[in-house]
Formats: structure tokens, C-alpha cells, sequence
């Protein structure tokens, strides 16, 4: 027998052995995805860092959807923004303090913040050659391996005091921006044949205006650029212990395994389309809507092709209107609120004023053509979420497609950072160790000369 012979006959029988009827799910109390018969999330933990609220419980235990909430260390993240913006300020560097000391810095601190990521960023000569030297053409993979690396750099990995942890989580949220951008540069180099540019982060400019030299380039970008990739990172920064890569870092974490490898997990949660990678999707369907709808202001037609897109004949033909829904926001999203604010702002300076509205007019019928669609189900209300506009504002920055989703993860390992410190730091740590339910009949032996 040959190797694909061997692999056909194995591949043939996971039909049989991957099936599990679905009605024995409720009727042996499971929680499919970790979510509730009223779609909730199942509690699995508790944690003093970020919360999400989309609804309220009311008592007779139904859900009763709110306006959308998201709290940083127990502050509105839309408070925060908006105070930041009030300063004329940027506020990425802010926000890290706030995750990870719980609290927003004075002056001096905020200072200090600024010039310990600034002058940690840098990656050493070693370090920048091996990222030169890995093939791939996915950044979150390289990304991956990348700080697996910097496990060798680290004279202390193991260690998982708190003031260690606090080491780490400093210096990966430093390095970020530079492996993703070097990551890129090689991308562009060995995918597409064009030249290489390995620019050194300033120690002067923020995290925000570093990753955009680092990609474009000095004098290729405005302030209202780097003013609203702040806004993104300070958005994505956090979002409770729930989502999936929070929870794969928390799970990673438990076992008091290395910050490098806990991270890594994060990682590879992040990249699935399921998780980070909306946003790509978004704009693909965008750009498939642009071509295929003729009159950007007409209702019908964007109704019309709203409708195919679910009933699965039209973009992808997965019945998915990306960028529409979520897991806990019901009624609003306040990071795509905040995000649309700004994105105007950017669509205005940009020139693309008439496709930011093609955009606001989707945005709007996709909302009534979904509860249309859906009114038979008992969950149909929805809104968009972050991901609607995250790449238009990130295409229009001209930042590649190919960073969107390692942008994410340049944001979210402050939450991740956060997330594991707390987990390592509990007063009684516990490793998390689900129970799965075997529902596998049992087999007897059989001799192989009877098989």
C-alpha cells in the first residue's frame, strides 16, 4: 500500500469517526463553543481587565440587548478616547499602562512608558537576520515563530514572577511592530520581487507612527494617518477573557508554561478567520459590491445583492455578510462607533468620501436585511461590529492587506500580556482542564488475522 493509498482509507473514515449526533450535545448538558441555549458565553472565569457588555440579564433570566460597552481595567473605553482626543493626544502607549498597571499614568509615567517601548523596540542583529531569513507568506505564522525565537534571547524565560512577566510583556509589545514590519518587508521582497527596506524605529515617535515608518517609509504618511492607526490599537487592545485567543493565552498560561509559548498560542487563535481575519473578508466583499453594484446610492440594488450574499449567491458563497454581528454586542459595537467617527475624518482627506458612504448606506441595509432574513430565529438582532470599517481605514492608510490581521495581534498582546499576569497571579491558581464526554461505543480486540 502506498502513502496515498494510506492516506485516502484514513481520510475516508473520519466521516465516521468525526460524527457526533448533535441532539446528544443538549441531551448530555453540553455547552457547544462554550455558549449557552440563550447564546451567552458559559462563565469559565473571572478577571479584573477588560469587559464586554452587550446585553443585560433580566430576572426571569432572559437577555435584554443594551447599547454595546467596553471597559478597560473598569474605565469606558469610549471615555478613554474621547478624553485622549480632547488632549490632542495619542494614546496607544496610555493604554498599555492602564492594561497592565490598572491604572491611567500621571505625566512622568506616561513619559517613561513612551521611551521604554520606543527604546525597546529595536530588534538585535541576530534577531533581525532570522526574520530575514524565514519563507512564508503569512505574517502571523512568521510572527509566530518570531517570538518563539525570542525565547533563546531571554536570559530568564521560565521565570513567572510578576516583575519578569512584566519584563516580557514590555518587550513583546515593543517588538510587535517591528517583527510585523520587517516580517512584511521580506514578504514584499521574496513574493513579489521588490526591494527590501529594513528601516530602524525612531526612539522618539510612537508605537503608531514607527509601524507606519517602518512599512512606508519616511514623510509617507499624515497625522491624521497615525492619529487613527492609534485609535485601532487602542480599540483592539483588549476585549475580556472570553475571545478565543485571550482564552487560548489563558488556557496556555495555566500550565505556567513560558511567556513566548503562551503568546504563540494567542497567535495562532488570532490568525483563524473566525477570529482575526474578518476584516479581510470585509473588504473583499466590499470590493466584489463595488463591481457588482451599479448605483452606490441605491437602496434596492445594495438590498438585492445584501440578499444573494445570504441566500449564498453571491462574494464567497457562505451566506455571511462579514463585518455584521457578534458574540456579545447586540445593539452597537462601540469600537466600530468610535472607528467610524475618524474613518470619515480619513475618507474626507483621502478622497474616498463616496465610498465611505457606499459603506454607510451598507451598513445600514445590511442591518434591516439580516433581521428580514433572520426574523424567524429568536436571535436576529444585530449591528456591525469593528471589523466593518477597521480595513477600509487601514487600506486607505495604505497599509497591505497582509498586516491586517498581524495589526490585530500588534494591539491585542497588551490584552493578552494583562490576561496571563493575572492568570499566573491568582491567589489560587488552578490549571483549566475541561471534561469532554466519550461517546464512542467500545470495541472488543481482534486478532490482525481476523481484521
Amino acid at each position: 500500500m502506498d502513502n496515498e493509498q494510506l492516506t485516502k482509507i484514513l481520510s475516508d473514515s473520519i466521516a465516521f469517526t468525526s460524527n457526533i449526533d448533535k441532539e446528544l450535545f443538549p441531551k448530555m448538558g453540553v455547552k457547544r463553543g462554550l455558549r449557552n441555549e440563550d447564546h451567552s458565553g458559559v462563565l469559565a472565569g473571572l478577571t479584573r481587565v477588560g469587559d464586554v457588555v452587550g446585553y443585560e440579564r433580566q430576572e426571569d433570566g432572559t437577555l435584554k440587548p443594551i447599547p454595546g460597552k467596553l471597559y478597560y481595567r473598569g474605565m469606558d473605553v469610549e471615555e478613554l478616547v474621547k478624553g485622549i482626543q480632547s488632549e490632542n493626544r495619542l494614546g496607544f502607549e496610555e493604554t498599555t499602562h492602564l492594561l497592565l498597571s490598572g491604572k491611567l499614568p500621571t505625566l512622568e509615567e506616561l513619559d517613561a512608558v513612551k521611551s521604554l517601548l520606543a527604546h525597546t523596540m529595536p530588534l538585535n542583529h541576530t534577531a533581525t537576520m532570522n526574520i530575514l531569513s524565514l519563507k512564508g507568506k503569512n505574517i502571523m505564522n512568521i510572527l509566530a515563530r518570531s517570538v518563539l525565537e525570542l525565547y533563546a534571547y531571554d536570559e530568564n524565560p521560565d521565570d513567572i514572577s510578576p516583575e519578569n512577566l512584566v519584563r516580557q510583556s514590555v518587550n513583546l509589545i515593543a517588538k510587535f511592530p517591528t517583527i510585523i514590519a520587517y516580517a512584511y518587508q521580506v514578504l514584499r521582497h521574496d513574493q513579489m520581487g521588490r526591494s527590501l527596506h529594513i528601516r530602524h524605529p525612531y526612539e522618539d515617535r510612537s508605537v503608531a507612527e514607527n509601524f507606519l515608518f517602518m512599512m512606508k517609509g519616511r514623510d509617507k504618511y499624515t497625522e491624521l494617518d497615525i492619529k487613527i492607526l492609534d485609535l485601532a490599537l487602542i480599540l483592539h487592545a483588549e476585549h475580556g477573557g472570553g475571545n478565543n485567543s485571550t482564552f487560548s493565552v489563558r488556557v496556555t498560561s495555566s500550565t505556567e508554561t513560558d511567556t513566548y509559548s503562551a503568546i504563540a498560542a494567542g497567535i495562532g487563535s488570532l490568525k483563524g478567520p473566525l477570529h482575526g481575519g474578518a476584516n479581510i473578508k470585509v473588504q473583499g466583499m466590499l470590493q466584489d459590491m463595488k463591481k457588482n453594484v451599479n448605483d452606490w446610492k441605491s437602496v434596492s440594488q445594495i438590498d438585492n445583492y445584501l440578499l444573494k450574499i445570504l441566500r449564498k449567491e453571491a462574494f464567497d458563497r457562505t451566506g455571511l455578510i462579514y463585518g455584521i454581528g457578534h458574540a456579545v454586542y447586540t445593539i452597537s459595537d462601540p469600537r466600530a462607533d468610535l472607528l467610524k467617527a475618524m474613518a470619515r475624518e480619513l475618507a474626507i482627506e483621502k478622497g474616498r468620501l463616496e465610498e465611505f458612504e457606499f459603506m454607510e448606506l451598507i451598513e445600514q441595509r445590511a442591518v434591516e436585511v439580516f433581521l428580514g432574513f433572520k426574523k424567524e430565529t429568536a436571535k436576529a438582532r444585530t449591528c456591525i461590529n469593528v471589523d466593518f470599517y477597521s480595513g477600509f481605514v487601514y487600506e486607505a492608510i495604505g497599509l497591505p492587506s497582509e498586516v491586517f490581521t498581524p495589526l490585530f495581534a500588534m494591539a491585542r498582546i497588551v490584552g493578552w500580556s494583562a490576561h496571563r499576569i493575572e492568570e499566573l497571579n491568582f491567589t489560587s491558581k488552578r490549571l483549566i482542564r475541561p471534561a469532554y464526554k466519550n461517546v464512542r461505543e467500545k470495541q472488543p480486540f481482534v486478532p490482525i488475522n481476523e481484521r
